[in-house]
């Protein structure tokens, strides 16, 4: 009673607890998932434009199941490009009030051979019929659902197509634009110049400060904008089988080749079983006692194993070989004898003719043309057979004729039947004359190979279940010392090698030579992982993958690191310009060479277009400067590519005055004319894009 007493006098003081209690708990929830930071439910955004995780993730199914051999993150990759191109191309088509009709949806569906050729569409002259097709669909509504999928992306199509023709119509170019094109290749200019290379500097005498670098990239933001990135180092322990492990797959298998004796519980007695030096049938022997089964087929010499096939090649019908390593496999071989001509050697020349299979649209001969002028080459060749080569060079209608119509070694049955007939039937310097369903064709068989037949026992060798927990256990222990220690010191304790730090994107799957390991680079991008923090991966057939998150890289400016390697030598090269024009003093260009060491030289008839300096190469700043030169004027400093330059014009020959550009409107016009592929890129670089695809995947 005294008890209850106590609780009841409590109780207020109770119900607050647990009222504080329930509190922190709904607020706890809130903060770490449930509201303030809650997990966007969408993939992404383009211009405010959600796109939709789960109309996103049914897109990455179907490309995943597409039989394209894609991993799930370059699915994702992929989807998401397109999603966001879509995105950008719909909100330029709704600006400029783009509709198409359903002849035009139609027109692009025909495109497709799956449609435009199927027979339950086409009327009885082969050709597309709307009725029919409508039909079809009527009459299987089951098609229905795929068959709307289809005209939404022809709708997408058909307004591209449009879009497209609107962007080549508003890029053109004027007769003005083709006077100056003309005028920059035809309009000559001599000089004379003083030049002083940028290398007659030393490096190490111009200083490049990180500030300096950081400044020029925000001068240039667009171009050295960076994406969030972690840098990783990593070491890997690989779970591979021990010197123990091979000895001992190395001592089964020579076990193999004598008999044994079992004992057999049925007629309680013991049996001697034959070893594979003995065994009568040698198939089921080694697809018993084989990791890799029984192969009855002729091998020739030059696709044994380098190591050792003059051993197995010469090796006599019924003698074992080995045991031997191989490609991560110890085996033995026995020979079951040879086969003379399993693989030929041979030359062609091809004649086609219009209409035969897989002609060249370009060929018109006939097909008696074609064989007249095969019995003409044969007639050559077999008189002169060295002059094979050059004629298959110069007349065969093959790709082979590069080679001088050498088809390299190939096995029977590898050939159209006549040709193989023919080669695999004559022996090596036969020539003659074979007609095929690709034409006719001058056969030259130039040389034969032998093979071998080799029964083969392979056990793989792989890390016994002790060297696993071995190496389990030094990875585990690495992973413990590293969460505490220096990365590198414990590396080194354990005689493995750190990885030096690779940079990795929040939607790469691989880093350095780890192949598609989406769950490493995901951890390094959470938010509860902090640089310093070490975790520990099983990758197959790798083994122990230690990785740490080495640096967190912002999105912004590049790395000053990274920027550096291609900033650094351009200030570098301002700085000694300045360096240089402080020598370049005088009133005419010989005091100036003098004054800098250097020397005048000539440049005769340069245009703008082909303004390439003797010994400086291209400098078309210098050369456009020389065209707005008074004559006999000596200019100021000009910093070029490759050093600076102090010019005199001496003399500017227009070029004569013509009525037509048409040409060089064609010429730029064709520069131009792949606009509409840049479009893309454009739109993309002027968009606020959220990407959230590392939140769920």
């Amino acid at each position: 009673m005294a008890v209850l007493q106590k609780i009841r006098q409590r109780s207020l003081l109770l119900i607050l607890v647990i009222g504080f209690c329930l509190l922190a708990f709904v607020v706890g929830d809130l903060v770490q998932g449930g509201g303030f930071n809650r997990t966007p439910s969408d993939v992404g955004s383009v211009n405010g434009n959600e796109i939709s995780f789960d109309d996103f993730r049914v897109k990455v199914d179907n490309v995943e199941k597409s039989g394209q051999g894609l991993t799930s993150a370059q699915a994702v990759n992929r989807v998401w490009e397109q999603e966001v191109t879509v995105s950008l191309l719909n909100t330029e088509f709704e600006k400029l009030g783009l509709r198409v009709g359903e002849d035009h949806i139609i027109e692009v569906l025909k495109q497709s051979q799956d449609i435009g050729q199927n027979p339950s569409f086409l009327n009885e002259a082969g050709v597309f019929d709307i009725a029919k097709f409508k039909e079809y669909f009527r009459t299987n509504p089951e098609q229905a659902q795929m068959i709307n999928a289809r005209k939404r992306d022809a709708e997408l199509n058909a307004k591209f197509q449009i879009y497209s023709s609107l962007v080549k119509s508003g890029v053109y170019t004027t007769n003005a634009e083709a006077k100056l094109k003309y005028e920059m290749e035809a309009n000559k200019v001599n000089f004379d110049f003083v030049s002083v290379a940028y290398s007659t500097i030393k490096d190490s005498e111009v200083k490049i400060s990180d500030a300096e670098i950081v400044d020029f990239m925000k001068k240039n933001e667009k171009k050295y904008k960076a994406e969030e990135t972690r840098d990783i180092e990593f070491v890997v322990i690989e779970d591979k089988a021990s010197t123990e492990d091979q000895d001992e797959v190395k001592k089964e298998l020579t076990q193999t080749l004598s008999g044994k004796v079992v004992y057999n519980k049925e007629t309680q007695k013991n049996d001697t079983l034959p070893g594979f030096r003995s065994a009568s049938n040698i198939a089921d022997f080694v697809n018993s006692n084989s990791d890799i089964p029984y192969d009855s087929s002729f091998v020739a010499k030059s696709s044994l194993p380098a190591e050792f096939a003059e051993q197995l090649y010469n090796l006599p019908q019924g003698e074992v070989f080995g045991p031997y390593l191989y490609n991560g496999y110890y085996a033995v071989s026995k020979s079951l004898g040879r086969q003379a001509g399993i693989n030929a050697k041979a030359s062609h020349i091809l004649l086609a003719y219009k209409g035969a299979m897989r002609a060249n649209p370009s060929v018109t001969r006939t097909k008696e043309e074609a064989q007249a002028k095969a019995n003409e080459l044969l007639a050559q060749v077999q008189a002169n057979p060295s002059s094979f080569m050059m004629l298959a060079m110069t007349n065969s209608d093959d790709s082979s004729k590069q080679q001088g119509g050498d088809l390299g070694f190939f096995s029977k049955g590898q050939m159209t039947p006549k040709f193989n007939d023919f080669v695999f039937g004559n022996p090596i310097g036969k020539i003659g004359l074979v007609e095929t369903e690709f034409g006719f064709h001058i056969i030259n068989v130039t040389d034969k190979q032998d093979g071998i037949r080799l029964a083969t026992i392979a056990r793989k060798i792989d890390a016994s279940e002790s060297t696993t927990d071995k190496v389990y256990t030094k990875a585990v222990k690495f992973e413990m010392e590293a969460a505490d220690k220096d990365f590198a010191a414990v590396a080194k304790e354990n005689g493995v090698t750190v990885t030096p730090s690779v940079k990795v994107q929040a939607m790469d799957e691989s880093f350095g030579p780890i192949q598609n390991q989406r769950q490493i680079v995901k951890w390094a991008f959470e938010k509860k992982t902090n640089v310093g923090d070490v975790k520990r991966y099983e990758v197959p057939n790798v083994g122990h993958v230690i990785v740490k998150l080495k640096k967190v890289n912002e999105e912004g400016l590049m790395a000053i690191d990274q920027a550096r390697l291609s900033i650094e030598p351009k200030l570098k090269n301002k700085k000694k310009a300045e360096l240089i024009k402080a020598k370049m003093k005088g009133s005419s260009l010989a005091d100036i060479a003098k004054a800098s060491g250097s020397t005048v030289q000539n440049a005769a008839d340069l245009t703008v277009e082909n303004a390439v300096l003797p010994g400086a190469g291209f400098e078309q700043k210098v050369v456009g400067t020389a065209f707005s030169l008074a004559a006999n004027k000596v200019s100021a400093p000009i910093e070029g590519n490759s050093g600076v330059y102090v010019i005199q014009t001496k003399s500017v020959t227009k070029a004569p005055a013509i009525t037509d550009y048409k040409p060089y409107v064609a010429k730029l016009s064709g520069q131009s004319a792949s606009a509409p592929g840049r479009v893309i890129g454009a739109l993309k670089a002027d968009a606020e894009i959220e990407d959230n695809r590392q939140l769920f995947y």
